[in-house]
């Protein structure tokens, strides 16, 4: 429908992604607030050996929403498109008992069971700045 534009901001405030690998949206610690929750992001692949990854710790690492494909590629004069050799990846919510890896050998009924069940949820949190003193 519409490829959306992204603003890169610097603040004062440290800030980093927590993943919860479940289904749970993770807690901040204390002094600390969610600015937002989303879905665990690792990386994508494309053709001949490109792709692009994310440190679980970064901002980047978590998505406020599931999309697939998740990223489109512009190449001017208003043309884009997306590549179905494209492979994102996504962390999985591990559920007890699984054997081997997260997610292997669980079956989802469509995108709903992917994203209400298999996918980690995360939430980035940001370090509550101290009130400032007001002298009179």
């Amino acid at each position: 429908p519409y490829i959306s534009r992204c603003t890169v901001c610097s603040g004062t405030q440290y800030t980093f992604a927590r993943h919860s690998y479940s289904n749970d949206i993770p807690e901040c610690p204390p002094n600390w607030e969610r600015i937002w929750a989303g879905y665990s992001y690792l990386m994508v692949t494309g053709g001949g050996g490109v792709g692009g990854g994310q440190d679980l710790g970064s901002l980047g690492s978590c998505m406020e929403n599931f999309f697939l494909p998740s990223f489109i590629e512009c190449v001017g004069r208003g043309m884009c498109s997306y590549y179905v050799n494209n492979l994102d990846y996504w962390l999985a919510a591990k559920k007890d008992p699984i054997p081997g890896m997260f997610g292997m050998g669980r079956i989802y009924n469509g995108l709903d069971d992917i994203q209400n069940q298999g996918l980690s949820r995360c939430a980035v949190c940001a370090k509550k700045l101290p009130a400032k003193k007001r002298f009179l």
